[in-house]
């Protein structure tokens, strides 16, 4: 299984509708995606950093669960344009893509 993270460094300044992204964002994600492979998704929220009285380094991460990469991959190809021009209706930050091969526990 690959998981894909989203993040959404947290700066100074930027905005981040974390509703739309929950409501209506990640919803289009999963109805466009699911086809292709997407098996869920998750939303983290930052709250605070590592000492006591930090912010968060990251503002948002969204992760997304397929059983390979080339299932994302077609996912992206066949929608990638749409799911990305929809990220100016809830944030201003240059968001960064980790993909990562999950191990079994």
């Amino acid at each position: 299984m690959v998981c894909i993270s989203v993040l959404y460094p947290n700066s100074s300044g930027k905005k981040f509708d974390h509703e739309y992204y929950a409501r209506t964002h990640m919803p289009l994600v999963m109805d466009r995606c699911k086809s292709f492979g997407l098996i869920r998704y998750e939303i983290d929220r930052g709250l605070a950093g590592g000492a006591p009285g930090s912010s968060a380094p990251l503002t948002c991460v969204g992760r997304l669960y397929f059983n390979t990469l080339e299932e994302f991959e077609r996912a992206m190809a066949a929608h990638g344009t749409e799911i990305l021009g929809d990220v100016p209706n809830y944030t201003d930050i240059e968001l960064q893509i980790q993909i990562s091969q999950m191990t079994p526990s």
